[in-house]
């Protein structure tokens, strides 16, 4: 702009702003041309304009066309296929309860149990309902004649319509109702006294008529509770009242955002409070097995694993116990949520048996069931190419837990199983006819077999991996793995070796051999893995010193079970798994023995376990002889296939070969002793090797001075006085405990 527009002179005068302004010429009418005047502004040169207007400012800068690129967001059409919109948009044709026989089976039975439950209740009183029926059935039939006299005069809201007519002095419209319940009563009295001559009749038939006595009865059946249904107030119903509130909370929309709303997340609370529909179903809540499924899409921003992790509130807000209330991520994103709520808490919920306990083999190669769901739904386990850790504390459920997948094992004639209970109460002796090595105590014997097998473990990864290589060069073995041809090919001596422990922290704990063991059972998991080497171990005090971390790191299925703190909790699950919500504090020792959370197989979720008692047990292992013998793999009643390592006692070894006389030995002259007494264990022992021998049992190592052909010499060993101090402080300990 090149001049003011409000300066004086210039400003147009109101009603003439079109003086002075001349129409073209008619004849100019066909040459006018209409543009689009943005378009032409912007195509005039700069310079153009500058020669037009001689107040052209020289530092204006003209404005070039804006480049328009491609739009952000494409168009929702060209974003998925139609064919995947429509796929998504179609609800499936079986209803998810419906899919599996299992589910089926646990609706109906739930229901029938109930309507059982129901029924019962309800025959138990029938006496009492009968005498009021009874008693209620002559005034209804008073009341039954006195409402329908009422009904044939029609007065039932004509009445109070006229009333207000006549207080307001409506004279034409109190005739105009008066006249319509008239008409209505005519038709009304002609159908009451039509009914009442036959029902007159009917009486009649009925007292005086031979009729049969199944006629009489359901006559009587029939019309005897509907005068009582007349004649009992409204507040006494003649039937009692099964429960005093529902007995499963349904699943609804309203509910589930209330409860979200509760577990005073953050993320939900201010999205929800900007917008309603923050928390939004993909899918309609609908039946899945013994309850209902909701799948939920949080507000953005928001883990399922926050939901998780508030069960409790979560619960709470639904007035329901904590058992009832399963909530778990749900798979698509790790915003979706799935809210599993059954008919009642698990812990009334009656689990189904054990698939394997009447008949049925198993391939530890592939799946077995090992427990259930909420929802009474199957989880299958395996045994090949993984480590098990099971823990939880006394009374969790952990032992049976841990035989379970031994009984599993034991149903496979080609696994061979070797088992130590180191709590010494005979929970795996039904095993042991099955079994090629089996050790019930927590003696220091016991222990040491233990520890021997451990090392045994070892050489034995080492002989298969040599067998896998040779294998492997004969086409037999392409990844470097046992395959189930390698494990049933006889001499292979690749067959699947499964090897338990309970309470392992009774072995890693030793003084002794606890180190060492640990040590080794870290290796073995390591290697075992891919050469059919299975361990399954159990622990009922999951720390640091009791639970080595390098195990805890290396094992690739966990079984948490009931447990104090979240420091056990994490030390089986592994780290941070209580604060994403997999929490096995909440299950209580004994009264939610089994439950647990299981790790490794499928996503982290609330599992449990099959119960077999010892009865069940021995039903499995005689169907499981009969295999072997078949298969010509039971192993022979008094025999071992594994020579133990040699028991040695270094401290009572040491007294008997101490050199007569002297007061200090040096380490080597000890090693070449203790050599010639046993060469079968000393043989190669060096001073460092005897050094590590006796840390264990507090015997201190120093140095022993000597003087060898007039020069002093200095090496590591021990004294006699400590030694024999060791040795007394030992014997001691053993006669008190």
């Amino acid at each position: 702009m090149t001049h003011d527009p409000h300066e004086p002179g210039r400003r147009p005068v109101p009603g003439r702003e079109l003086e002075g302004f001349e129409w073209p010429d008619a004849e100019d009418e066909g040459t006018a041309e209409v543009v689009p005047l943005d378009s032409r502004r912007r195509a005039r040169p700069a310079e153009e304009v500058q020669d037009e207007d001689e107040f052209f400012d020289r530092e204006t800068i003209a404005v070039t066309d804006r480049v328009l690129g491609p739009p952000v967001d494409p168009p929702d059409e060209d974003v998925i296929p139609q064919a995947t919109r429509t796929a998504q948009r179609r609800a499936p044709i079986v209803p998810v309860w419906l899919r599996t026989w299992q589910s089926v089976r646990t609706m109906v039975v739930w229901q029938a149990r109930d309507a059982g439950y129901v029924l019962g209740y309800h025959c138990v009183r029938a006496p009492k309902y009968l005498a009021k029926v009874l008693w209620y059935a002559i005034p209804g039939l008073f009341m039954g004649i006195g409402r329908a006299l009422h009904w044939a005069t029609a007065e039932e809201g004509n009445w109070a319509l006229r009333q207000y007519a006549a207080d307001r002095n409506d004279a034409e419209t109190w005739l105009k109702l008066d006249k319509q319940r008239q008409r209505q009563s005519r038709w009304r009295w002609t159908v009451l006294l039509t009914l009442s001559v036959l029902a007159l009749v009917g009486l009649l038939a009925f007292l005086v008529a031979d009729l049969p006595d199944w006629v009489c009865l359901a006559t009587l059946l029939v019309a005897v509770p509907v005068l009582a249904r007349f004649g009992r107030p409204s507040d006494r119903p003649i039937t009692d009242r099964v429960s005093e509130a529902p007995r499963y909370r349904k699943l609804t929309a309203e509910l589930v955002r209330r409860a979200l709303l509760a577990c005073g997340i953050s993320g939900i609370t201010q999205a929800v409070s900007k917008d309603p529909n923050a928390i939004s179903f993909p899918q309609e809540i609908h039946r899945d097995g013994p309850g209902h499924l909701a799948i939920i899409d949080l507000p953005f921003g928001v883990e399922a694993a926050e939901v998780v992790a508030r069960r409790g509130r979560l619960a709470s807000a639904m007035r329901l116990p904590l058992d009832q209330v399963w909530p778990e991520p749900a798979a698509g994103h790790p915003g979706r949520l799935a809210l599993w709520v059954g008919y009642e808490p698990a812990s009334q919920m009656k689990q189904p048996p054990w698939p394997l306990l009447r008949d049925g083999q198993v391939d530890v190669f592939k799946p077995f069931p090992f427990a259930t769901t909420p929802r009474m739904e199957t989880v299958d386990a395996e045994l090949v190419f993984r480590n098990w850790l099971v823990g939880g504390q006394p009374g969790s459920g952990k032992t049976f837990g841990l035989r379970l997948a031994v009984l599993a094992a034991a149903l496979d004639p080609r696994a061979e199983l070797r088992i130590y209970e180191l709590k010494g109460v005979g929970d795996f002796k039904v095993l042991e006819p099955v079994c090629t090595e089996y050790g019930n105590g927590f003696d220091d014997e016991t222990i040491a077999r233990c520890a021997a097998m451990f090392a045994w473990l070892y050489k034995e990864c080492e002989r298969r991996s040599k067998r896998i290589a040779h294998y492997h060069g004969l086409g037999k073995a392409p990844e470097n793995k046992v395959t189930p041809e390698l494990a049933s090919l006889k001499g292979s001596g690749l067959h699947p070796l499964i090897v338990a422990v309970d309470e392992v922290q009774e072995l890693f704990l030793h003084p002794q051999y606890g180190k060492e063991a640990g040590e080794i059972c870290e290796k073995v998991i390591k290697l075992g893995r891919a050469l059919g080497v299975i361990l399954l171990l159990g622990t009922q005090i999951p720390d640091k010193d009791s639970l080595p971390t390098g195990i805890t790191r290396n094992v690739n299925t966990r079984y948490c079970m009931s447990v104090a703190d979240q420091v056990a909790n994490d030390m089986i699950l592994g780290t941070s798994m209580y604060k994403q919500g997999y929490r096995a504090t909440v299950f209580e020792p004994v009264t939610d023995a089994g439950w647990g959370i299981l790790v490794g197989l499928g996503k982290a979720a609330a599992r449990r376990s099959y119960y077999l008692d010892t009865r069940d047990a021995e039903k499995v292992i005689a169907r499981a002889m009969r295999l072997r013998g078949l298969a010509g793999t039971l192993p022979e009643p008094g025999t071992q296939a594994r020579e133990d390592a040699p028991v040695f006692d270094v401290l009572a070894d040491l007294a008997e070969i101490w050199p007569a006389g002297e007061s200090a030995a040096w380490n080597e002259a000890l090693c070449a002793r203790l050599t010639e007494l046993r060469p079968d264990v000393y043989t190669g022992w060096k001073s460092e090797q005897l050094t590590s021998a006796l840390k264990p049992h507090g015997l201190r190592v120093g140095d022993i001075g000597r003087r060898i052909d007039g020069k002093p010499v200095t090496r590591r060993g021990i004294r006699l006085d400590d030694l024999t101090g060791v040795i007394a402080e030992r014997n001691r300990q053993k006669r008190s405990g």
